[in-house]
C-alpha cells in the first residue's frame, strides 16, 4: 500500500488507502462523497445497468424508485429536522434535492432525473472515485468495505452477507405508486390546493362525494392483486402499505390516510391528491397510492377517480421484496460489523426506512470509515439528534422486536418541559440542532 499522501476537498491530508463501497444508491453515493471529500480513494461498485433490479428503470446513481418526495422540509417535523442535520454535515443527497426541488408545499420533492443527474455528475467529477459497473458476487477479502446495496441486494451478494453475519435475513414488502401524465388529467374537475391546508397550493386535488367514494372503495377492496411468491411471503411495512391493504382495514380508514380531506375548502367526502413528478409538471403521482394490484385493475380503479377518467399511466405500481439485516445483533454504533470491523453497512439494508434516513446512514458510515483510516475513531452523533437516535434504534439490542424505522420524534429522548405537542417538538428540534453543532465542533468530529 502506498504511503503517498493526498489532499481532499476538506483540506485534510490522507494516506493512499482505498474504501470499497458496494452500491450506487442514496447511501452508497453519500458514503462515497463523504469519503472522497476527505481525500481517501474510493472504489464505488454499482451493478446497474449490467444487472438490473425488479424496480429500477435506469443505471443512474441514486435513482428514486418509489415516491419523488423526500418528506416534509419543515424543521419542526421529524423528516425536516433530519434534513437540517444533514445540511450541517454537507450531505450530497440533500444538496442534490435542494438543487432539483419542485413545488410540493412543505415537502421536499424532486425532479427524479435532475436529482439523479446532479449526484452522478458530482461523483464523476471527483478524481479519487473509481466507478466500476459490475455485480458484486463476493465480499472483498481485504480493505475497508461499506455495503450499501439497499433492500434490493442481488441474490448472490445476499447469500454472501447472510453467511458473513451468521443471521437469517428479516424482510418485508415495499410498494411503489403509479405515475400518470398531466395531459390526461381533466382539469375541469380537479383543483389546486396545499396538502392538509399547509404550505402552498402545489397539489392537484380530485374530490369524491359519498357515492363516488363508495364505488371506488368497493372496487379497490375487491380488485385482483398480485400475490407474492411463496418464498417471498412476509410482512408489509406500515410506512409503504399498499392502498388496498389500508382499505381492507375498514371503509373509514382511508379518511385518516391518503384520502384525508383535511384543510380543503371543498365539502368532499374524500380527496385524492396528485403530486408533481418533475419540474415541468408533465407527470404526477397519486399520493399514498402504493399498490400491488394487477396493472389492468390499477387502470380501472384510477380512472374511477373524478378528473382521472382518461388517466394515462406511464409507470404502474409494483410490489417488491425489501431485505434488511438484524442490525441490533450484528452492528455497533459506528455501523461496522461487530465480528469483522473492516466492514460497514449503510442505508436501508441496516433497517432504516426512507430516502433521507438511508442517506444519513451512508453519510455516517463514510465518516466512520475515514475515522478508521486516520485513527480518529468516531461514534454516532448524540442520541438527542435525529441521526443519533436512528443509529441508536437500529443498534440497540435490548428490544425484542426489530422492524424498519423512519425518522420520528418518538425515538428521541423526551424533553423536560410541560406543554403541548408542538412546544415539545420545538424543544426537541432546538436541542437536536444544538447537540449536532457541538458534535461537529467537538472531539468526535474527524474533520477537526
Amino acid at each position: 500500500m502506498s504511503e503517498t499522501e493526498i489532499r481532499g476537498e476538506k483540506g485534510i491530508r490522507r494516506k493512499r488507502e482505498i474504501v470499497t463501497i458496494i452500491g450506487g444508491g442514496l447511501a452508497g453515493c453519500e458514503a462515497a462523497y463523504q469519503v472522497a471529500s476527505s481525500g481517501v480513494q474510493v472504489k464505488l461498485i454499482e451493478m446497474r445497468p449490467t444487472e438490473m433490479t425488479p424496480v429500477h428503470k435506469t443505471g443512474n446513481f441514486a435513482e428514486l424508485v418509489c415516491s419523488n418526495s423526500l418528506g416534509s422540509d419543515r424543521i419542526t417535523s421529524a423528516p425536516g429536522l433530519l434534513k437540517a442535520e444533514l445540511r450541517k454535515l454537507s450531505s450530497l443527497i440533500i444538496e442534490a434535492a435542494d438543487k432539483s426541488s419542485i413545488p410540493a408545499g412543505q415537502a421536499l420533492a424532486v425532479d427524479r432525473e435532475k436529482f439523479s443527474h446532479y449526484i452522478e455528475s458530482k461523483i464523476q467529477e471527483m478524481q479519487n472515485i473509481e466507478v466500476v459497473r459490475e455485480e458484486t458476487k463476493e465480499i472483498p477479502r481485504h480493505g475497508l468495505i461499506i455495503i450499501a446495496t439497499g433492500p434490493l441486494t442481488s441474490s448472490s451478494l445476499s447469500k454472501e452477507i447472510q453467511k458473513l453475519i451468521g443471521e437469517d435475513y428479516l424482510f418485508f414488502f415495499d410498494a411503489v405508486s403509479p405515475i400518470i401524465t398531466a395531459e390526461s388529467i381533466n382539469f375541469e374537475k380537479v383543483f389546486e390546493a396545499s396538502r392538509y391546508g399547509k404550505g402552498t397550493a402545489d397539489y392537484l386535488n380530485c374530490p369524491m362525494n359519498s357515492e363516488e367514494y363508495k364505488l371506488f372503495y368497493n372496487a379497490l377492496i375487491t380488485a385482483e392483486r398480485v400475490n407474492p411468491r411463496d418464498f417471498e411471503k412476509g410482512k408489509l411495512f406500515e410506512g409503504c402499505m399498499p392502498i388496498e391493504e389500508i382499505a381492507d382495514r375498514g371503509e373509514q380508514t382511508l379518511f385518516f390516510g391518503p384520502l384525508k380531506p383535511v384543510g380543503l375548502d371543498d365539502n368532499a367526502t374524500a380527496v385524492v391528491q396528485l403530486r408533481k413528478e418533475n419540474r415541468e409538471g408533465t407527470l404526477y403521482n397519486p399520493v399514498g397510492f402504493q399498490t400491488r394490484l394487477k396493472w389492468g385493475e390499477q387502470k380501472r380503479i384510477i380512472r374511477m377517480i373524478p378528473g382521472l377518467e382518461n388517466a394515462e399511466i406511464v409507470r404502474y405500481g409494483v410490489m417488491h421484496r425489501n431485505i434488511y439485516i438484524h442490525s441490533p445483533l450484528v452492528l455497533d454504533s459506528s455501523l461496522c460489523l461487530k465480528k469483522e470491523r473492516r466492514i460497514f453497512f449503510a442505508g436501508q439494508i441496516t433497517g432504516v426506512e426512507g430516502y433521507v434516513e438511508s442517506a444519513a446512514m451512508g453519510l455516517l458510515a463514510g465518516i466512520n470509515a475515514v475515522g478508521r483510516i486516520t485513527g480518529k475513531e468516531t461514534s454516532a452523533p448524540p442520541v438527542e439528534t435525529m441521526i443519533g437516535s436512528l443509529v441508536n434504534y437500529i443498534t440497540d439490542n435490548s428490544r425484542n422486536k426489530f422492524q424498519p424505522m423512519n425518522s420520528n420524534f418518538g425515538i428521541l429522548p423526551p424533553v423536560k418541559i410541560k406543554g403541548r405537542k408542538k412546544e415539545r417538538r420545538e424543544a426537541k428540534t432546538a436541542r437536536a440542532l444544538k447537540y449536532m453543532d457541538e458534535w461537529l465542533s467537538g472531539k468526535l468530529s474527524i474533520y477537526n
